[in-house]
C-alpha cells in the first residue's frame, strides 16, 4: 500500500505546473544580497543552479514557466502584503503571484540564455501595453457627445489593424509602430505569419500591446509611425508605411521609406540599403469612408 501511495504521488508531482522567478541580470541579484534568507554569492553560480533545476524538472516531465523577479517590485509586495522580505516563503508568494499577473515564458529545454531576452521582451511587452491602457484611459470622455475617447481609438485602430493585414502581399509580416510624446516614445512590435494562405497568425498579447500603443498614436495627435515588412519566399522583401495624422494613417512615398531605412537615426549619416528589398508606397486601405472610432 506504500509504495503504491509513493508512485501516486510521484506521478501527481509530475502534473504540477510550476514558476521560478529569474533575476535577470546582476543589479537584480545585487540588490537580493541584502536578503540573508538569500544565499547565493554569485550572479554566474546563481544562473546556472536556476538551469539545472530547469532541467531537472524538465527530465522529470514537470511544465515551469519562468518570471522575471524585480526586486523593487517584489520590496513594494512585502510592504503592502504585510510579509518579512527577508523570507524564502515570501518570494514564494511574490512568484505565485508573477505566474499569475507578471512577465512569465515557458521552459522547453532551451538554454537559460536563450530564453532570457524572450523574457525581457515579454516584461518590456507588458509594460508598454499597461503604459499605453492607462494613457488611454486616462483621456475620458468627448465634451460633445459623451463617448469614451480610449476605447473609440482602440476600435479606430483594430479596424485599421485588420485593413493593413487584408491589403499586404502573401508572406510573413513584421510591423513596427512608434508613438512619440513625454516621457519617451513607445514602440510596439507585431509578427504576423501567414501558412498556406491562411489569415496571418497573430500572437494575441503581441496584437493587444500594438492595437494599444497605436490607438493612443491616433487618439492624442502626437508624431508616429507604422512601418511593416513583408517577407516571402523567391521575392524581395517588401517595406512600406504610414505616418500617423488626422487620427487615421497617411500614406509614406517610397522615397520617404527609403530615407527612414537608409538614415542613421543617431547621427543623420546615410547608411547603404539592404539589398534584395523593395521600399515602396502602402497599398490602398479603403479608409475613405467613416470607419469605427470616434470621428469629431
Amino acid at each position: 500500500m506504500a509504495h503504491t501511495d509513493q508512485t501516486m504521488r510521484r506521478v501527481l508531482r509530475r502534473e504540477i505546473a510550476g514558476t521560478i522567478g529569474l533575476l535577470t541580470d546582476e543589479h537584480d541579484f545585487r540588490a537580493m544580497r541584502r536578503y540573508r534568507s538569500f544565499t547565493f554569492d554569485d550572479y554566474t553560480t546563481y544562473f546556472r543552479q536556476v538551469e539545472a533545476v530547469l532541467r531537472a524538472r524538465a527530465s522529470q516531465g514537470t511544465h515551469t514557466t519562468v518570471a522575471l523577479f524585480d526586486p523593487e517590485d517584489y520590496a513594494e509586495f512585502c510592504s503592502t502584503t504585510g510579509l518579512d522580505p527577508d523570507a524564502p516563503a515570501s518570494r514564494t508568494r511574490f512568484t505565485a503571484q508573477l505566474a499569475a499577473t507578471g512577465p512569465t515564458v515557458p521552459y522547453e529545454g532551451q538554454p537559460l540564455a536563450d530564453l532570457l531576452p524572450a523574457l525581457v521582451d515579454e516584461a518590456v511587452r507588458q509594460a508598454t501595453w499597461e503604459y499605453a491602457s492607462m494613457l488611454l484611459a486616462r483621456l475620458g470622455t468627448c465634451a460633445g457627445c459623451g463617448e469614451d475617447l480610449g476605447r473609440a481609438a482602440y476600435i479606430r485602430a483594430s479596424h485599421l489593424l485588420v485593413r493593413i493585414l487584408d491589403t499586404a502581399p502573401p508572406g510573413d509580416h513584421h510591423l513596427v509602430c512608434s508613438v512619440s510624446g513625454p516621457p519617451e516614445t513607445l514602440v510596439s512590435v507585431l509578427h504576423a505569419d501567414e501558412n498556406d494562405g491562411d489569415p496571418p497568425r497573430l500572437d494575441e498579447a503581441e496584437a493587444l500591446e500594438f492595437t494599444s500603443v497605436l490607438a493612443l498614436g491616433l487618439a492624442t495627435d502626437v508624431p508616429g509611425g507604422l512601418v511593416m515588412r513583408t517577407t516571402a519566399p523567391g521575392s524581395p522583401d517588401r517595406v512600406y508605411g504610414w505616418r500617423l495624422r488626422g487620427y487615421g494613417l497617411e500614406p509614406l512615398t517610397a522615397g520617404e521609406v527609403f530615407d527612414a531605412y537608409c538614415t542613421d537615426a543617431e547621427s543623420g549619416d546615410l547608411i547603404s540599403p539592404e539589398s534584395n528589398v523593395d521600399y515602396c508606397e502602402p497599398p490602398d486601405l479603403g479608409d475613405e469612408n467613416p470607419t469605427p472610432g470616434h470621428r469629431h
